[in-house]
């Protein structure tokens, strides 16, 4: 069996993903065969693999860090929220059943066997598995049937590092209450820590390590620090607050802005990544109408349950408005569930209990769900220029009788556009430069806008950020006590650590 190492995180957007994301690429850029792991996601944000299966997104980009094809074995179990009590699950990339939360709880001594036999069969493939766990170690009311953090470490032996973010403040407390949480034989496993985003002075940082050393009897094995937009495949809604770009040009009349509609069940925001990085575009998201007044272009993008949020468009205003901006000629996009919402009648009774709906209109299609899920990966063209995309549905979207927004390479039909609105199925079809400023160029037009495109390639944008982010691991990190710990496994005669203090614990390190 080959080394491994799990990267826990004292709660969610800790840094868990990126530093695992790091992890791999300064592994592979050494030739080390590296695989990323996460036993349990959940997650809207999904990928599809080559063969088919639906992964998490973060998971699809950490091995895009590994430098290998993403496969189902890298996130057996996906978790997809469809509301606030129900949830879709995948299971080794393909669709499971639909639970609640009480219903989940008596399958995971089924799901973890999968996880396990993944991660092993992982563990066969590569020299290193870099997990990552999910959410905090320390959740105690989940512990028993925990699959993807201290039941996954114990039941595998790995060594855990935890992860804290000190720019949300309490890092400290937080390491030090996750480790203290955790019973003596999970804490045998945790090595040590590692923070997250810090600006300023190291020297005001190590009187408090030189403590938390003192105190759990681990080190803390690097601190890495705040960078800004080096991330960009989120896992869940958090990770929408760093998103909003604001343009290099912001203010002139070369600036196109695009507003993202905030749906609440938001799937896949990652399709407007590429967006966000192109040069003189302000990308914001939105959730009510007056947000719209000045958006260039307005962007549905796709969602988990599209008939309960297009009701909660309705509900908000943001239909009308949507409906507005339209008939003012300016284009709306719609992807995925989006482009569902811009046509007419939608047949439902799979994702949610409403039979069927009237969309916004838009669009001359129709919608019919259907409990087979279409997993695939796209590619064609739009006007002679390449588009490539993947597709994570139920709904069958009825175009026929519509103008296509693109063709696949057999020559089909794909998506619709009837005058400044258009939508497509597709998730991804950004990330393709020449289709995107080849849209926006269109945008602009449409708005009178002076707007240029920027000369940067999107997939070399990515790829840089992999490198930075394997830059930061190097610098930031013990890189040998990192190696230490995947080769050879847990310290031995880690001590337990206690939530009760002494007195002589308490005095501050001098």
């Amino acid at each position: 069996m080959n080394g491994a190492l799990l990267v826990a995180g004292t709660h969610s957007d800790a840094g868990k993903s990126v530093i695992v994301a790091g992890l791999c690429r300064w592994l592979a850029r050494q030739g080390v065969s590296v695989a990323p792991f996460k036993a349990q996601n959940m997650a809207l944000n999904s990928a599809v693999t080559a063969d088919g299966a639906e992964i998490g997104r973060a998971q699809a980009m950490q091995a895009a860090a590994a430098m290998v094809e993403p496969t189902a074995q890298m996130n057996p179990v996906l978790i997809k929220p469809g509301s606030d009590t129900h949830s879709h699950i995948t299971v080794l990339g393909r669709p499971w059943r639909d639970v609640d939360a009480a219903g989940y709880q008596p399958l995971k001594q089924e799901l973890r066997e999968v996880a396990l036999d993944a991660l092993r069969s992982l563990r066969d493939q590569y020299d290193v598995v870099i997990c990552e766990g999910a959410g905090s170690p320390a959740e105690i009311n989940l512990r028993v049937d925990d699959l993807a953090n201290m039941g996954l470490a114990r039941a595998a032996n790995l060594p855990v590092v935890i992860v804290g973010d000190i720019d949300r403040g309490g890092v400290f407390a937080s390491l030090f209450g996750n480790l203290a949480l955790l019973d003596a034989e999970d804490q045998r496993l945790v090595a040590g820590f590692v923070i997250n985003k810090f600006r300023g002075d190291h020297g005001i940082l190590a009187p408090g390590l030189a403590q938390l050393q003192a105190l759990t009897g681990r080190p803390t094995y690097g601190v890495l620090p705040w960078r800004s937009g080096i991330w960009l495949e989120g896992e869940d809604s958090l990770s929408l607050e760093s998103r909003e770009h604001e343009a290099d040009a912001a203010g002139s009349g070369g600036v196109l802005r695009v507003a993202v509609v905030r749906l609440p069940r938001l799937s896949n925001y990652t399709d407007l990544d590429a967006l966000a990085c192109e040069s003189n575009v302000v990308l914001r998201f939105v959730n009510g109408p007056e947000q719209l007044v000045d958006a260039d272009l307005v962007v549905i993008p796709g969602t988990r349950s599209t008939v309960a949020d297009l009701q909660w468009l309705r509900e908000r205003g943001l239909a009308d408005a949507i409906t507005r901006h339209a008939a003012s000629h300016k284009p709306v996009m719609g992807i995925c569930g989006g482009y569902q919402m811009l046509g007419g009648r939608i047949v439902d009774g799979i994702e949610s209990d409403v039979a069927e709906i009237q969309g916004l209109g838009l669009l001359p299609v129709e919608t019919t769900f259907s409990a087979s899920k279409t997993l695939q990966r796209r590619s064609g063209h739009h006007a002679g220029l390449p588009v490539d995309g993947y597709q994570i549905h139920h709904g069958r979207v009825d175009a026929r009788d519509a103008t296509a927004l693109l063709l696949d390479n057999d020559g089909e039909p794909e998506g619709c556009v009837a005058g400044v609105v258009s939508g497509t199925t597709w998730h991804g079809v950004f990330d393709r430069d020449e289709f995107r400023r080849d849209y926006l160029r269109g945008v602009a037009q449409k708005a009178g806008r002076a707007w240029k495109p920027g000369s940067h390639r999107f997939a070399e944008l990515r790829e840089a950020r992999l490198e930075t982010l394997a830059d930061l691991v190097a610098d930031g990190l013990d890189e040998a006590a990192i190696r230490s710990l995947i080769d050879d496994g847990v310290p031995h005669g880690l001590p337990t650590v206690t939530s009760t203090l002494s007195p002589a614990q308490l005095e501050p390190t001098r």
